[in-house]
């Protein structure tokens, strides 16, 4: 389904009138981790509706912490350059705001491995390609080709919760994004370059970087787009108390 059909079946769902948590269910169940772009930039007016849907997440005490950069154009490529360059400098100056996992263990780990070998699998990489897993990786740092990235930072005097707060912002940015017809990907591999996010977009030091989200058209033609990565039964994750 492209992007156009999808805002088009959005219109379609509103005008049949579903209740509104079929709708929610339906952006839920359709939303995937884009990881191929088009080139086309989004128009302004609907990268704004994203914001301004965003704008409406949840915060605790109503502080909405979220500091948002998004870039366009020239300004996408050059980050984009700048992110490469960074990926082939010393490791030990590539050091995250907020420490990275110390560990994915138990079904924590199994789940990580599974959606991996799916993206692998996807893009043609066999087990043991270790230059074809580093490559993948590498787009990373080259948004995915994503025309547009936004970067989220919140300050640091609201340590956790602050963090916490601006993951309540990214689900709602990606809802607003599959609402709207938008490929976009969660990365928070680019938090091991928030120094250079610092340097280059002249952040201001107390401020943290969170996480960063490339968007755009999704490529519909990508194998990298074609496979979708399984969710748990509720039962794994919640305990029921009566």
């Amino acid at each position: 389904m492209t992007s156009i059909e999808r805002i088009e079946m959005a219109h379609k769902t509103e005008a049949r009138g579903l209740p509104a948590s079929d709708v929610l269910m339906n952006l839920l169940a359709e939303r995937f981790s884009c990881r191929a772009f088009r080139p086309d930039p989004v128009p302004k007016d609907l990268i704004d509706r994203m914001l301004v849907m965003a704008q409406m997440s949840a915060s605790w005490c109503n502080t909405q912490p979220w500091e948002v950069t998004v870039t366009s154009g020239p300004a996408t490529d050059a980050f984009r350059d700048a992110l490469v360059a960074d990926a082939d400098s010393d490791a030990s100056l590539r050091v995250p705001d907020i420490p990275f996992p110390e560990a994915y263990t138990g079904i924590r780990l199994d789940r990580r491995r599974e959606v991996g070998w799916q993206l692998y699998e996807s893009a043609g990489i066999a087990k043991g390609d270790r230059e074809g897993s580093a490559r993948q990786a590498r787009e990373n740092q080259r948004l995915f080709g994503a025309p547009h990235v936004l970067l989220i930072h919140a300050n640091r005097e609201l340590g956790t919760y602050g963090a916490v707060d601006c993951g309540v912002y990214l689900g709602t940015l990606l809802m607003a994004a599959q609402s709207l017809g938008l490929g976009i990907i969660p990365q928070a591999a680019l938090a091991q370059h928030s120094r250079l996010i610092r340097r280059h977009f002249n952040v201001p030091d107390e401020l943290a970087f969170i996480v960063g989200a490339s968007f755009g058209f999704a490529d519909e033609d990508s194998p990298v787009n074609k496979f979708r990565s399984r969710r748990a039964p509720v039962s794994d994750s919640v305990r029921m108390v009566f």
